[in-house]
């Protein structure tokens, strides 16, 4: 299950609004740095990286307003058709 791609969108204060599919342990490991982040007096300075499928992002976990988590990826698009 570890290897399970995962899409996430990751909201910052300022509206704008990021897109990455990570690994279930990535998603994890996100949530849990912005709960530790919520606790500490200090994390007015802590950051997360990120590795997506695309890139490794670092992102300002007191930027951070939301974080979807996508139950499966879905994509635009069509699908066959049943005959």
């Amino acid at each position: 299950m570890a290897d399970e791609r995962i899409r996430i969108e990751v909201a910052f204060d300022g509206g704008q609004v990021m897109g990455a599919i990570v690994n279930q342990v990535s998603a994890d490991a996100l949530e849990q740095a912005l709960a530790a982040a919520d606790v500490r007096a200090d994390a007015g300075e802590a950051a997360f990286a990120l590795e997506a499928e695309d890139a490794r992002y670092t992102i300002a976990l007191r930027r951070v307003v939301y974080v979807k988590r996508f139950a499966r990826e879905s994509r635009v698009g069509f699908g066959a058709a049943a005959t």
